[in-house]
């Protein structure tokens, strides 16, 4: 059963690829009651091995297809879908509202874009960010390091993709579910030390 106490937050997931669908299902799973789901790209076959999508959805907007895979699993979950890019002066006003922001994108511009305008014009919004998800390392190296008072970052803090160092399900996975996790916690009150 997903927890009832989680039913009255909102989460907003910028990004909805590798980790971005996955902490939306482990978010709507434990029992978030609404979550707002952006990103602008397309679901593609070559990523179908990480993400929260099928291959009947290729083509569709991320979104869309994502918002089709949570009402599966909770026809209850309220979602806010935004198909656009996200910029330094949309972000405030897209996520306005929720009681934490997931950043999983994974150009390192944007995740920089993200991280600050957060900090500067919602310093009191927890962020969930990653860094380092990369590659075949052990995932016991996926750590979750609180940064600032709001702002947690999951990952090795190390490594980036290039060739020979892919995104693997396993390891995406489970940054994922630790990006989750610390959101459930976050939200019931629990933060890192």
């Amino acid at each position: 059963m997903p927890d009832p106490r989680l039913h009255i937050y909102t989460a907003a997931v910028i990004g909805c690829g590798g980790l971005g669908s996955n902490v939306a299902e482990m978010l709507v799973r434990s029992g978030v009651g609404r979550l707002t789901l952006i990103d602008f790209d397309t679901v593609e076959e070559s990523n179908l091995n990480r993400q929260f999508f099928f291959r009947d959805q290729v083509g569709m907007r991320k979104v869309v297809a994502l918002s089709e895979n949570l009402q599966r699993i909770r026809s209850d979950v309220r979602l806010d879908l935004v198909a656009e890019p996200v910029t330094a002066e949309s972000l405030a006003g897209i996520v306005r509202g929720a009681d934490v922001i997931v950043e999983a994108v994974d150009e390192a511009e944007a995740k920089a874009m993200i991280l600050n305008t957060c900090m500067t014009e919602l310093p009191d919004v927890p962020l969930v960010a990653a860094s380092g998800v990369a590659g075949y390392g052990s995932t016991n190296a996926i750590v979750t390091e609180r940064m600032a008072e709001n702002l947690y970052v999951v990952g090795d803090l190390t490594s980036d993709i290039r060739e020979g160092h892919p995104l693997t399900a396993s390891r995406v996975m489970t940054a994922a579910a630790a990006q989750a996790h610390i959101v459930v916690r976050v939200l019931l009150g629990y933060p890192e030390p």
